[in-house]
């Protein structure tokens, strides 16, 4: 099986997820979002496509046209209902590709207000595997809002963020945050992002002692998050090809 997982800035990649996909027996192929996009034929039929984090904005397109291809690719895939995985702006693009919209994140007096650190979601009674996250602390790193599409609703949220995650049925799953998120990495972010970082008057030392302290938690939850995705994704296809 293949497994496309797109980046937009090159450390933030699958990380902790990439184990349990080759356990599954995907063959995995990074590539760039915009220097080498995915054709109509790509979209439509790779097993399974990964969308990963990034810097931009889904709303950055006319400063970074291969974004519209982008979405346009994710329409045409998720209208053809095949796997697919989003993770903060990718989550952000596929809610786009959907009918949705992403909104700067503000605090109630209407300054921007990121969300950049450790804490724990609120999830839905009915969030499928996404309540093996329950309890456990994920790291947030995203400055924008997801509003759904009134068809679709939120499987989880934390404070000021009402959409953390959706899904359309079993063949797509979408979350704003980073349980992929491998604390080897952590410099790597601090360094790419040390603008925004800057900007936002993010303590890297508090951010530091939070990833020590929460992240291998997280690498177990993570990954088994995914696991009862890919189970209940191929469980749902078997069920779709099986005579009636």
């Amino acid at each position: 099986m293949k497994c496309i997982a797109l980046y937009h800035t090159r450390f933030e990649d699958l990380g902790t997820f990439a184990a349990p996909l080759a356990r599954r027996g995907y063959e995995i192929t990074y590539r760039h979002a915009g220097a080498t996009p995915l054709s109509d034929e790509q979209w439509c039929d790779t097993d399974l496509v990964v969308i990963l984090g990034g810097p931009l904005g889904a709303a950055d397109s006319a400063r970074y046209p291969w974004l519209a291809g982008e979405i346009a690719g994710l329409t045409l895939r998720l209208a053809r209902k095949r796997p697919t995985l989003g993770i903060c702006l990718g989550a952000q693009l596929m809610a786009v590709a959907l009918g949705g919209a992403v909104v700067g994140r503000q605090h109630p007096d209407g300054t921007t207000a990121k969300e950049i650190g450790w804490s724990s979601l609120t999830i839905g009674a009915d969030a499928g595997p996404l309540t093996t996250l329950r309890g456990v602390q994920v790291l947030h790193w995203h400055g924008d809002n997801i509003l759904l599409p009134e068809h679709l609703r939120a499987l989880a949220s934390s404070f000021g963020t009402p959409c953390q995650a959706f899904a359309l049925d079993m063949f797509a799953l979408a979350i704003q945050f980073h349980a992929e998120f491998d604390t080897a990495a952590l410099e790597e972010w601090l360094s790419g992002h040390a603008v925004e970082l800057s900007q936002a008057g993010i303590d890297l030392h508090q951010l530091r002692e939070q990833s020590t302290r929460h992240g291998p938690a997280l690498a177990r939850a993570g990954p088994a998050m995914l696991e009862q995705w890919l189970s209940h994704m191929a469980a749902g296809a078997t069920r779709a090809v099986e005579p009636h």
